[in-house]
């Protein structure tokens, strides 16, 4: 009997590891995130820079690397379907977290002058490359080993993985953002960043014994001599127009979590560490509710369960902002779980398995990879940066941020909608489904070699 039919699934270690991934990769967003709305424009730029540009300024070096996004999945997506989706795993892990870990022990402007940003936008810069395949390998790698009628439950835990890296930075950043300014500014900010040594520890641990799933060991069974990013780009650019199209809906969360505290502590002077504990409620609800969204999803649909997220989370912003404007804490509190702990997290829970189902299994990280990459890269760089541009220059008008994000909103839901709903379906069913009869001519002329099986 051959290595593959003996080869079974493990969706809970599969789900674990993407877990501890994408923990770690928002653990960075919001570590970094938090420090760019509070202290960052004021370490790494000139101090009689006006308050509103150098905020400006540290919200564009959070949107640089998301920037370049798309320029690394182009190259980590086929690492991905050629060698592996836990080769790319292993490989993302580690450049995320060293490069977390040398923003905390980066010179600032006081010191070097203005050397200090330049280079924390190549860092930045390097990151961001590192991330690019992250989620998608990890994403289609917890997809291929979970079982047929729980794929979007199973591929949720990727996406509750972000809520749990926000709240652990956030709570994490709590104590240090009320220290006395002066030893936040000298030391307080930098552990933090250094913290995230111990979360790539953990996911190295969990992720090293895991196996590759039987649908990408399928895809190896034969030698193809057509490069999987080829294929992706030549048969599903459309697919990977509305990934991205729909990977816009993340422009909520970096509003949330990033412009938002800035907009509070800044435009209107509310108090720094009780803001902070608005991300973290709205996080420990998401961490708890995403897998149930997760369920929800495969109960009645990817695509609806996304949409009524992506459409709730637009909507919900508007009243968020307004909110602040107010400084009820209640309101506060109330309107941030909603808005982010729930619409949000129904979207982030439902979009890992319906972007995904909409490739087949040779080319799925690779245009996962680029779609969700050019998407966020977008939502990212807009999402705060243009956020914080619509505020003003002393941050304190909401409606323009708001419009935004329902704009983007808009956008995602639309293209959702122009989606085949995949519930029901096998992964083999949906390999079948998603390719037309042309490419899979092609594919099968591109046969050279059968690869030998023991």
């Amino acid at each position: 009997m051959s290595t593959l039919d003996t080869r079974k699934k493990t969706p809970a270690k599969a789900a674990l590891a993407s877990w501890a991934g994408t923990t770690l990769e928002y653990y960075d967003f919001a570590v970094y995130g938090t420090a760019s709305a509070l202290v960052l424009n004021r370490l790494f730029f000139p101090e009689d820079m006006p308050q509103g540009i150098a905020v400006l300024l540290s919200m564009a070096t959070l949107a640089v690397g998301y920037v370049v996004r798309p320029l690394g999945a182009f190259v980590l997506g086929p690492l991905g379907d050629r060698f592996g989706r836990k080769f790319v795993m292993m490989l993302t892990l580690f450049g995320i977290g060293i490069c977390t870990f040398v923003i905390g022990c980066l010179p600032t402007y006081e010191q070097i002058g203005v050397l200090a940003p330049v280079l924390l936008v190549v860092i930045r810069i390097i990151q961001g490359l590192s991330v690019s395949g992250e989620q998608a390998s990890a994403i289609t790698m917890s997809l291929e080993h979970a079982p047929e009628r729980r794929r979007a439950f199973t591929t949720s835990f990727t996406t509750s993985g972000s809520a749990a890296g926000g709240l652990l930075a956030t709570a994490v950043f709590i104590p240090f953002a009320a220290l006395p300014e002066e030893q936040l500014l000298s030391w307080g900010w930098r552990v933090p960043f250094w913290l995230s040594a111990v979360v790539v520890v953990v996911a190295y641990i969990i992720r090293r014994t895991l196996e590759e799933p039987p649908a990408f060991l399928d895809t190896q069974a034969v030698r193809i001599d057509l490069a999987p990013i080829t294929q992706a780009v030549r048969f599903h650019w459309g697919a990977i127009i509305r990934i991205a199209c729909c990977a816009l809906v993340a422009g909520i969360s970096y509003v949330f979590a990033t412009f938002s505290v800035a907009f509070a502590t800044t435009g209107y002077g509310l108090d720094r560490p009780t803001m902070l504990w608005v991300p973290v409620l709205a996080s420990f609800v998401a961490l708890l509710y995403t897998p149930l969204a997760g369920a929800w999803a495969d109960r009645i649909g990817r695509r609806t369960v996304f949409v009524i997220g992506a459409v709730g989370a637009g909507v919900t912003t508007m009243p968020y902002l307004w909110s602040i404007t107010t400084g009820n804490w209640g309101l506060i509190f109330a309107l941030g779980v909603l808005c982010n702990g729930l619409f949000y997290s129904t979207a982030n829970a439902a979009w890992p398995a319906f972007f995904a189902e909409m490739l087949p299994n040779r080319v799925r990280v690779s245009g996962l990879a680029i779609g969700t990459q050019v998407g966020f890269a977008t939502a990212g760089a807009i999402g705060p940066v243009a956020s914080t541009a619509l505020a003003g220059e002393y941050l304190q008008n909401w409606f323009g941020p708001s419009v935004l994000a329902l704009a983007l909103m808009a956008v995602a839901a639309t293209a959702a909608l122009t989606a085949r709903e995949t519930r029901g379906y096998t992964i083999d069913e949906i390999d079948d489904l998603q390719q037309s009869e042309h490419e899979k001519e092609v594919v099968t002329a591109a046969i050279v070699l059968p690869r030998q099986t023991v």
